[in-house]
């Protein structure tokens, strides 16, 4: 047996996996954010600790003879927080999280003092990785930033409990802005940007690899074996591929949740900073992957509804899929950067607009819009990532946006590939985090990282493609940089 623990941002989830790689169960515990000023987003790594215990707790209480079978524990965590350790590892001040945007300023000073730094790092400066946070640490907070000791990421917070090890894995560290991504190492240069040097950082090891071993008296506490391994374990979208057995070159997955994600897994570290990608480690060994993120997706489709006065989501798109063909063409342009937007242009200021709006727009067309415009942004980021090098001809649709047949068909259509979907498949980061504690117990990769069943196919539609072609050329000239 193998447990998989997920340190979201939201919920603590605790999984339990069979050796047949069956879900046996799992829990959850909520978790709340502060937001003490406008920009800022933290939480007390306590209450990560907390939550781990108390999911734990119902795991066994569920399942006790399966549970206390627990051969190894696997990690997976909300990627970029910033937990601060002093010498004794008392936690110096609340985690600075990914979705945090105070640091800005640093960003862009980092950016220019280090000519090398996408290149090293994988990506542009942005104040969701934690570098930059450490940096306004030291100008805003230097009291703190003196005492600083260690530097852990929220998973490799719950490690240290675990374990009483500072140790971080690739793909995780990859988000930090500290590492040389090509060579899975720590960049001295990256590390000086922010005052800090190698003595700060955990020990790397491989998501695969044991990273330590259970304390005795945690082991106790918690009902598991003393010296249960614990693996590396992974950042949360890495987890999630490997969940879905995306751990092959041109294996991915998109996730069509409040966020868009294009994942894709490469053989080599193959970076395209200058369209906003991600290049980062994978979280198993001689591998990587490229990453495209657009800030809004199944939320945007969430928000034309509340709009319309419309209580669920599914009746927006039912309505959407009814068009005719003339219908869908009459339909207004939708450009989807409500928050702004990250993958191709990385620009916090730009905002949604419709375009072509008549008297004839109804509820149908807007929602048609809307999902067409979500679907036309995610073809940005899959050409930025073909840009880099990546070749993909399927993606598994995962999220709350998969649950919608005519969405998966266009996005099919849009980006040019097979989508697949896995139905009420397990998938997610606590699944694969368990799949990573079963490889660092020696399972084999090749009968431990298979996909979920697949539910449905699609391919991609010729009729659907030309009707799209030209309203792709269009939204693509739509966006002016300011």
């Amino acid at each position: 047996m193998y447990i998989g623990i997920d340190i979201g941002t939201s919920e603590v989830k605790a999984l339990l996996l069979g050796p047949d790689q069956c879900v046996v169960g799992s829990a959850g515990v909520a978790l709340t954010v502060s937001r003490p000023h406008p920009g800022h987003s933290e939480q007390d790594p306590a209450d990560w600790w907390g939550a781990t215990q108390a999911a734990l707790a119902s795991l066994q209480a569920a399942h006790p003879g399966e549970y206390a079978a627990t051969q190894a524990i696997g990690l997976s965590g909300q990627m970029h927080g910033a937990v601060l350790l002093d010498a004794q590892d008392r936690v110096l001040r609340p985690a600075i999280l990914w979705n945090d945007t105070r640091s800005a300023a640093e960003c862009s000073e980092m950016m220019h003092e280090l000519a090398a730094l996408s290149d090293l790092g994988g990506s542009l400066a942005m104040p969701g990785f934690t570098a930059p946070k450490l940096r306004w640490v030291a100008r805003h907070e230097p009291e703190v930033f003196r005492r600083v000791a260690k530097v852990l990421l929220p998973k490799d917070y719950v490690r240290l409990m675990l374990t009483g090890e500072h140790a971080s894995d690739m793909s995780d560290a990859s988000g930090t802005l500290w590492l040389d991504v090509r060579r899975r190492d720590w960049s001295d240069p990256l590390l000086a940007l922010t005052g800090l040097s190698r003595r700060h950082m955990p020990r790397l090891v491989e998501g695969s690899e044991v990273s330590g071993r259970l304390r005795a008296e945690v082991a106790q506490s918690l009902g598991l074996r003393p010296g249960t391994v614990v693996a590396g374990g992974a950042g949360d979208n890495a987890a999630s591929a490997v969940g879905m057995g995306a751990v092959q070159p041109g294996q991915g997955f998109l996730s069509l949740g409040t966020s868009g994600v294009l994942f894709v897994v490469t053989p080599t570290y193959q970076p395209n900073a200058a369209s906003a990608t991600h290049a980062f480690c994978h979280a198993v060994p001689g591998r990587w992957h490229q990453m495209s993120v657009m800030l809004a997706a199944a939320s945007a489709l969430q928000w034309v509804a509340k709009l319309l006065g419309t209580p669920h989501v599914a009746d927006v798109a039912a309505r959407a899929a009814a068009l005719d063909a003339a219908g869908r063409e009459a339909a207004p342009l939708f450009l989807p950067y409500l928050s702004g937007e990250r993958t191709p242009h990385n620009d916090a200021g730009v905002r949604g607009s419709f375009h072509g709006l008549d008297f004839d727009t109804d509820a149908a067309r807007l929602g048609y819009a809307v999902m067409e415009g979500v679907s036309f942004g995610l073809r940005d980021g899959l050409a930025a990532l073909n840009a880099a090098g990546s070749e993909v001809t399927r993606l598994s649709l995962v999220g709350g946006g998969a649950r919608s047949a005519f969405w998966a068909q266009m996005l099919a259509s849009a980006l040019d590939v097979e989508i697949v979907t896995h139905g009420g498949s397990a998938v997610g980061g606590a699944l694969g985090a368990a799949r990573l504690g079963a490889l660092s117990a020696g399972a084999p990769m090749a009968s431990t990282c298979l996909p979920p069943p697949v539910d449905t196919v699609y391919q991609p539609d010729p009729g659907e493609s030309v009707l799209l072609a030209p309203r792709y050329a269009l939204f693509r000239s739509l966006y002016r940089r300011p």
